[in-house]
């Protein structure tokens, strides 16, 4: 029987997008001061960490010119992957959200997404070595927006297609210093426990849509 030459989309496709900042190596020093500046001033909030410390959602105001090079990077991205439902390229006047996140040997990030928002982002300052070690953990993991069916279904089983072979498994991002990515604000993601002996850095953000009324 010949081969079939058959015509597959990815449907219902995910985007995420990463980029590697470079010469951040001095802005990440810079960073890691004023993070670790702030931790020792002010306690964690409890949101989605599970333990290691979590800052105020206000690191716009207080991170300065470093942080706020960040963001404005993340706004970017954002922007070139934004479109009205006509296809045509937008730049939003986002509303904004960001945080640090600091997470010592054993701390990690429970499941969680992002209400209110449209896009949400990690730019990581430090990864405490568990960039180059996968036996230290800390790995960022996004969750299968369609749920584990695939693999609970025919777990032997895979997509033969570009980008679907994780369907029903989880798909991960090894931190590393200067990576910025932003990925949808309703994907489930988590951060796998960190087991190394320093300090994994990160800044994140969400970005939305202004409600009407507020500026």
């Amino acid at each position: 029987m010949p081969r079939l030459d058959i015509a597959v989309r990815g449907l219902f496709a995910t985007p995420v997008a990463a980029v590697v900042v470079p010469d951040s190596a001095e802005r990440n020093r810079e960073l890691t001061e004023i993070i670790l500046r702030r931790r020792a001033a002010t306690p964690s909030i409890q949101a989605s960490n599970a333990g290691g410390w979590h800052s105020d959602r206000d690191i716009a105001n207080w991170g300065g010119t470093r942080v706020n090079e960040v963001l404005d990077l993340g706004r970017q991205v954002a922007n070139q992957l934004t479109a009205d439902r006509g296809g045509r390229r937008i730049s939003p006047k986002w509303s904004l959200q960001a945080w640090a996140n600091v997470n010592g040997p054993g701390d990690g990030n429970i499941s969680h997404y992002h209400p209110g928002s449209f896009w949400s982002g990690t730019y990581y300052v430090e990864d405490g070595g568990c960039g180059a070690d996968p036996n230290l953990g800390g790995e960022f993991e996004m969750l299968d927006p369609r749920g584990p069916g695939p693999g609970m279904y025919a777990p032997a089983l895979q997509f033969a297609a570009e980008g679907v072979a994780a369907a029903g498994a989880g798909e991960t991002i090894r931190p590393k210093p200067g990576l910025l990515f932003v990925f949808p604000s309703w994907l489930l993601h988590q951060v796998r426990p960190y087991r190394g002996n320093g300090l994994r850095i990160s800044i994140a953000f969400n970005l939305g849509l202004p409600r009407p009324g507020v500026e």
